[in-house]
């Protein structure tokens, strides 16, 4: 396994992080299971681990917990987790505030049963909170032993760069790294945040590699197309009357041909892929089970020619999201129509 430096810290992380968000109710509740499955990551070489604070509603980081606790592994897992999504009715438990920030980073704490967050993310920008007081509270944190390190996750480059030079100006612990939505089939990055984040020194850690299930290879013309609770939560991603989700299966059915000519799996290829982009520090994988897993870890060895690159820019251009709801997150000026016409 290669371990590569997270940004401009001195915290070494493997290139293949396993993400926790299968982890309890939305997939594995097991608790056997998820400590086989972290087990056998960690004896693979992997050394990160990837959960939030609304997997599962907490079920995932307590899971997490248990498994590193029956390892004993604690010590030397980089763990990391996330803060910002609604954790009940209550207007205030959500969102990027110091009082927050503050509360749940607590609760993560216990969840995980942990002294310590090696790294702790903003899950998605707060357009109502002033990046300064997220900063602050997160710099207060690491002052406090709380945190070791601080990102993002999914924010666009306009609002790195501001964050950027507001740690700057005022006196901040800076965000060390992005986590941002990076796959064959959503590729929107490589024009801004990518090349913002090598600017700016940021590391980037992507998720959903196999663009949430279409690069797994159940999604083929020749299949029944599966119904999954992502399918049903997410219509506007898997509802193939959409065009945009006919582009995604048209490109998977020429990115599959090219994976056999290459001599890879198409997970495989997808993981590889991303791997490769220089400003790429780790890949998320989220398996629901060990097999997943399995299939998984090999794409840590693969290295795909130049030449399979280009066919790869001929199935979907460089900076291109097939389905712009595939992106993550949107200024929420697009989804008010008077606010985008005022």
């Amino acid at each position: 396994m290669e371990y590569r430096v997270l940004g401009r810290t001195g915290l070494k992380v493997s290139k293949i992080c396993l993400g926790a968000m299968m982890f309890g109710s939305w997939g594995t509740s097991e608790q056997s299971e998820v400590t086989k499955i972290i087990g056998t990551a960690l004896d693979a070489g992997v050394n990160f681990v990837d959960t939030s604070d609304n997997y599962s509603g907490g079920e995932s980081e307590q899971l997490v917990g248990g498994a590193l606790a029956d390892l004993g592994a604690r010590d030397k897992v980089v763990l990391a987790t996330k803060c910002h999504m609604p954790m009940g009715d209550d207007p205030n438990s959500r969102g990027n505030s110091r009082r927050w920030i503050f509360q749940e980073v607590e609760n993560s704490l216990r969840r995980l049963g942990t002294d310590w967050i090696d790294l702790y993310q903003i899950h998605r920008p707060d357009l109502t909170t002033d990046i300064d007081e997220t900063l602050g509270a997160l710099t207060d944190l690491v002052r406090a032993g709380k945190i070791r390190y601080f990102g993002t996750s999914t924010f666009p480059a306009h609002l790195l760069v501001e964050a950027h030079w507001t740690s700057q100006f005022r006196a901040r612990e800076r965000f060390v790294c992005e986590q941002a939505p990076y796959s064959l089939l959503v590729r929107g990055i490589e024009g801004d945040v990518l090349p913002v984040c090598e600017d700016l020194g940021t590391g980037v850690i992507t998720w959903s590699p196999l663009a949430g299930g279409w690069l797994s290879g159940t999604y083929r013309k020749d299949r029944e197309l599966p119904f999954t609770i992502r399918s049903f939560v997410l219509p506007e991603r898997y509802d193939m009357q959409l065009p945009e989700n006919q582009r995604k299966l048209e490109a998977v059915e020429a990115l599959a041909g090219l994976a056999e000519r290459t001599g890879v799996s198409l997970i495989e290829l997808s993981l590889a892929f991303v791997l490769q982009h220089p400003a790429v520090t780790s890949v998320i994988i989220g398996p629901r089970t060990a097999e997943h897993l399995d299939s998984q870890l090999p794409a840590a060895e693969v290295t795909l020619t130049a030449e399979v690159l280009d066919e790869i820019d001929k199935i979907v251009p460089p900076g291109v999201t097939l389905n712009p709801h595939d992106a993550g997150w949107r200024h929420p000026a697009l989804e008010d129509q008077a606010r985008r016409r005022r």
